[in-house]
């Protein structure tokens, strides 16, 4: 096969050929037309915080324009969304894994009581492709809007020598704010202490490498296959469920300080993520008969074979986040919850031990 003298030839240039960016494989010009057109769906988000508009080296945010704050604390994180990923890629679908992105975050400083103020997103391609971006940022706008998170910026980057065609990685930056008197850091939680749970949407962003070997490889189906376990959803809406945002259903109670503690159950389940929280002396003993696991994470353990131990560690199995509350405000706490349409799941309680967590029947 002969080729042209402008095109790479066992990956560099002809002998005195021209060498541009664009035929290096970085079209300059696709990225900043991407950007462009997500414009609209940014700057929907932006609070009255925001200072900058698109195209900054840096974001500007005006804390005291969210408010009077005595002693304000930020709180940052980071995060991504795993192998969601590749589910997104076989669906044809980006809109949701960018709404799981920022309500993962969102989630995270939740734990520790903070309200979010600004969100930043890197993502990274093998080739640019327009409509990716867009769909990757109206999900994180969506997201954004819903939570009062202002999308200020990020970066889109297009590197074809690590990324094949179609493939991409997408990852966000949070940044959120909380009195001092505030912080949830565990030191509260005392044994006696009631553990509640409330229910995941589905997967969230963890597990996804164990369920897609067990659904596409071991069961041999496909993405938009109906098994019977899923009760007419297809495999493709089961898996691409939106991670569920918990702080409009918390707000309630973190204003009236009913919660001493919160665990985000993502990857690492309830042995790894629910230590996090607990101070010296205590540990959590949970029950896993307080409920049952929704029809998708049954599917994937029974015909999967999934151990129940790695199952429980590897998948939140129905749980998206655990409430800490003392014994005398869990009335309160049920009531707020159920006012927000919350089912509460009475998970088990604190108990003296090794910042452990567990199980019982």
């Amino acid at each position: 096969m002969t080729q042209t003298p402008s095109k790479p030839v066992g990956g560099a240039p002809a002998a005195g050929a021209p060498m541009t960016y664009k035929q290096a494989g970085v079209d300059i010009d696709a990225k900043y037309a991407a950007v462009k057109g997500s414009i609209p769906a940014i700057q929907s988000t932006h609070t009255a915080g925001v200072l900058t508009g698109i195209g900054n080296f840096g974001s500007l945010f005006r804390l005291n324009a969210m408010g009077k704050f005595q002693d304000p604390v930020l709180v940052g994180s980071t995060d991504g969304v795993g192998t969601k990923l590749s589910v997104a890629v076989k669906a044809g679908r980006h809109d949701t894994v960018g709404q799981c992105l920022v309500n993962h975050c969102v989630n995270d400083i939740l734990v520790m009581g903070a309200k979010p103020l600004f969100f930043l997103d890197y993502i990274s391609v093998g080739k640019m492709d327009r409509e990716l971006v867009r769909q990757l940022v109206e999900g994180m706008s969506k997201a954004c809007r819903e939570t009062g998170c202002a999308l200020v910026g990020g970066e889109t980057a297009e590197m074809p020598d690590l990324y094949q065609p179609g493939d991409y990685d997408l990852a966000g930056f949070i940044v959120g704010v909380v009195e001092r008197n505030s912080v949830l850091d565990g030191t509260q939680i005392r044994p006696g202490d009631r553990c509640l749970g409330l229910r995941s949407s589905g997967l969230h962003t963890n597990g996804y490498t164990l369920a897609r070997r067990v659904l596409f490889d071991v069961l041999g189906l496909k993405i938009d296959d109906r098994p019977k376990e899923l009760g007419g959803t297809t495999v493709g809406e089961a898996l691409l469920a939106v991670h569920r945002p918990y702080l409009r259903i918390l707000e309630p109670l973190l204003e009236a300080r009913l919660i001493r503690g919160l665990s985000h159950i993502t990857g690492g389940g309830f042995r790894d993520n629910i230590p996090r929280v607990l101070p010296e002396g205590c540990s959590v003993r949970l029950r896993r008969s307080s409920w049952t696991p929704p029809p998708l994470f049954q599917l994937l353990v029974e015909r999967g074979n999934v151990p129940g131990d790695d199952a429980y560690r590897a998948l939140n199995m129905g749980i998206g986040m655990v409430v800490i509350v003392r014994p005398e405000d869990e009335a309160a706490a049920r009531r707020l919850l159920a006012e927000r349409g919350e089912e509460v799941i009475e998970l088990g309680e604190v108990v003296t031990g090794n910042r452990e967590v567990l199980w019982s029947t």
